[in-house]
């Protein structure tokens, strides 16, 4: 099966943060890879902005290197290297002063599509974007990229939304969140709205319980002064998590709109009731064979911020009422898995016995590792007397079912930043969409400060803290398990 690749319209892409290691490992080897899809007009060009005093050719030999070891050795060769990095320029320049403003001006081009990566932290985001409205860098087709966090809390991210929009409008203002990017996460609502076979059965009537895991093998190192301050709730359950919550749990859309996608997530987060202090769990990875405990790693060794989280959430609305969605998410676990199961309640008679045992059907969205969806369903055992029943899955992975370019999907950043030359907003949050999530958030945060909870240690390989496990149990049911 082969896609068809449509090119976008001519454009100036500025990275401010160029040098940076998320715009040399992730946004210009998304870049590269779509020049080499043959998505690129012309006319393109990128320019990284940077404080490093380098000249256009030393910045070419950074991205030659850093292409060379982000980007697979099949999607690699030297024309094609050679015809991208003739689009790629380079200005030195400083966000807080006027610095290098003007000559940036100079090398953007007339009545094309600008878009502004910042690739920075988010206490930059305000002097870039009064800068380039200052400067005369923004015209009718702009639009700017911004990255999570998005605030730190709820009145942090209505003063960074505030910032944002005294010098460009909502429709020009993109919050990237990678995860929204990847092609199974997007495959949410092809599933959810393109099959009448589910739709129908996607409420508490027949779904017993969701579970969302976002489980990570890797510790925090390298970001152990933001992730000290952030925590796995902050970092992970008010932005991926619940972003994934929404997708399964929106109403439809009355079209595949932006804002209409939008306006239905919306609903959802505000929909959310308050966590229970019962119904969640905090846990901190402790050291071992697998490496050093999270304490040691951020060098406190009276930390009490999570680097795991697992609660039960509870959506208000005539769709979900009663039907409860586990959340979990951690670091230094067994796997690295992320998937949401969709566990549908009981057949309401057996008529085969007693014998037969409980079965139920369940949806597995594999999201990463092995993309794909797995069906769980219910047939007679085959060779045994009597009427015997096992379940069995009918599994589809992608990279089986739809060919070998399956395989190579595009990355995240591949799909975002093409949405941004565009102009699709659908895969980006909006600022009320934020500040709704953080609404929600920040009582968890608050209650658990409060109380002084301590998180729960749990072993470095494992699947997380025991507490997580009854968590479950107490409600008669079982987290689907991380596999190695």
């Amino acid at each position: 099966m082969v896609s068809r690749v449509i090119p976008v319209d001519p454009f100036d892409l500025v990275i401010f943060g160029g040098t940076g290691d998320l715009a040399q490992r992730k946004i210009l080897p998304a870049l590269f890879r779509r020049y080499c899809a043959g998505q690129w007009p012309d006319e393109a060009q990128i320019i990284a902005a940077a404080r490093g005093e380098l000249d256009r050719a030393g910045f070419h030999q950074m991205v030659s290197e850093s292409l060379h070891q982000h980007v697979p050795n099949r999607s690699q060769n030297a024309e094609a290297l050679s015809g991208f990095l003739q689009r790629v320029d380079y200005v030195r320049l400083d966000a807080l002063t006027d610095e290098g403003w003007s000559t940036l001006a100079g090398k953007l081009g007339r009545d094309r599509v600008r878009a502004f990566y910042f690739s920075v932290g988010p206490r930059l985001f305000g002097p870039l974007a009064e800068r380039i409205k200052a400067h005369g860098l923004a015209n009718l087709q702009t639009r700017i990229v911004v990255e999570k966090p998005f605030g730190h809390d709820l009145d942090s991210a209505r003063a960074l939304n505030a910032t944002l929009a005294a010098h460009f409008a909502e429709g020009q203002i993109y919050r990237i969140d990678h995860y929204l990017g990847k092609e199974t996460v997007q495959n949410l609502m092809a599933v959810r709205f393109g099959n009448m076979l589910f739709e129908p059965l996607w409420n508490s009537q027949y779904v017993d319980h969701i579970q969302i895991t976002v489980a990570e093998t890797v510790g925090i190192d390298g970001r152990e002064d933001y992730y000290e301050r952030a925590g796995a709730m902050r970092d992970m359950v008010q932005n991926h998590l619940m972003q994934l919550l929404c997708l399964i749990a929106m109403e439809p859309p009355a079209k595949f709109d932006p804002d209409a996608v939008r306006d239905e997530k919306l609903k959802v987060i505000r929909a959310l009731d308050r966590v229970e202090p019962h119904h969640i769990v905090r846990g901190q990875f402790s050291g071992g064979p697998e490496g050093p405990g999270y304490r040691d790693v951020v060098d406190n060794p009276r930390s009490t911020t999570e680097s795991y989280v697992a609660l039960r959430a509870h959506i208000s609305n005539w769709r979900w009422a009663g039907t409860p969605f586990y959340l979990r998410t951690g670091k230094r676990l067994v796997a690295r898995s992320s998937v949401i199961n969709v566990l549908f309640k009981d057949a309401p008679h057996s008529i085969f016995g007693e014998e037969a045992g409980r079965h139920a059907n369940a949806l597995s969205i594999r999201l990463q590792p092995n993309e794909g969806i797995t069906l769980k369903v219910t047939i007679k055992e085959p060779g045994q007397g009597g009427m015997r029943l096992v379940d069995v899955p009918l599994d589809m992975s992608f990279a089986e079912a739809l060919g070998p370019e399956s395989q190579d999907p595009p990355d995240a950043y591949e799909r975002l930043v093409m949405d941004v030359i565009r102009g699709n907003q659908t895969l980006f949050m909006r600022g009320d969409e934020v500040e709704a999530a953080w609404a929600w958030t920040d009582p968890v945060i608050a209650g658990w400060q409060a109380r002084g909870d301590v998180p729960k240690p749990y072993d470095s390989g494992s699947t997380g803290p025991g507490d997580a496990e009854l968590l479950m149990k107490r409600d008669g049911r079982h987290w689907q398990g991380i596999k190695p």
